[in-house]
């Protein structure tokens, strides 16, 4: 599983404030611990950046490829003329992140991406939101892949992200993306995949949010997942992704083709997957205390 690291983020109070005050250290040394914590993209999050983004994502492209010139970047914002000028200063090939299903925004992105040789995340955001299963997440995806191929723009170099959604709001979503995920090559042979993997479990208590994380990674590579939008801070899902600990998956895996294990010969730890497996699933009801139970 390819990581994208997702820190680099102007939520975050101390990257915000640096980016506010163009304070190069701060971004600086975030860019070395992603690269240190084996990321294989740093994802750049200046959010809408409506004011000045078109000044702001180049400079802090350049502040991070003063450090950190050898793993891509993936350009994030919906700030489409900050997108245009960093593309500019890239020095390795990089991610738009993203273009919604909408024609104002991809008519104007997808000739970006054309001309600059960037690859994008095809995000499945169409005009009415948020799609309401796997099927209206199919006939997004149609279209923005025929968009993107008339442009010139081959499938190897697009990212579909089918949208992941907050476990304890939103749980039967993230069975309608496993279902999308499985239909992906079907649809358009040859794209990637991409997702931002944290999204499953804002909300819940921070202590709860490593272990949803990581297992849904694993549901949604066995549903052929590329890559993941994720906190390069949790050494356990790094660990996992980078194939350290099959057991993990092995037996997530074998959860989801209804095998189940004996929970009395396994640890807590190995409890605690099965469990939120079944959370994930709707085999068990959402709540905070699921691992208590």
């Amino acid at each position: 599983m390819l990581l994208i690291g997702e820190s680099l983020n102007v939520i975050s109070k101390k990257i915000g404030k640096a980016f506010k005050e163009r304070d190069p250290k701060p971004i600086q040394e975030e860019a070395l611990f992603q690269k240190e914590k084996g990321m294989d993209y740093i994802d750049i999050n200046l959010g809408p950046a409506k004011k000045d983004g078109h000044e702001l994502m180049p400079w802090v492209v350049e502040t991070v490829q003063e450090v950190v010139d050898d793993i891509p970047l993936a350009l994030d914002t919906s700030n489409i003329d900050a997108i245009e000028a960093a593309l500019k200063v890239c020095k390795q090939k990089p991610i738009i992140n993203s273009i919604m299903c909408r024609p104002e925004r991809y008519e104007r992105m997808i000739p970006l991406a054309a001309e600059s040789g960037a690859d994008f995340v095809a995000l499945m955001w169409g005009p009415d939101g948020l799609p309401r299963d796997e099927n209206e997440r199919a006939a997004l995806c149609v279209e923005l892949i025929y968009a993107a191929n008339e442009a010139g723009i081959e499938n190897e170099r697009i990212w579909v992200d089918g949208i992941v959604t907050p476990v304890n709001i939103q749980q039967p979503q993230l069975i309608c993306l496993m279902e999308f995920q499985g239909m992906l090559q079907d649809i358009a042979p040859g794209v990637k995949s991409t997702c931002g993997l944290s999204n499953i479990s804002n909300g819940p208590p921070v202590h709860l949010r490593g272990i949803l994380n990581q297992t849904y990674m694993i549901m949604l590579d066995k549903y052929g997942m590329v890559s993941v939008i994720a906190d390069p801070e949790d050494d356990l899902l790094i660990d996992i992704a980078k194939g350290n600990r099959q057991d993990i998956v092995d037996l997530v895996h074998s959860v989801m083709d209804g095998e189940g294990p004996d929970m009395g010969s396994l640890s807590k730890e190995m409890q605690d997957y099965v469990q939120t497996v079944n959370v994930i699933l709707g085999k068990t009801l959402y709540s905070d205390s699921w691992l208590e139970i």
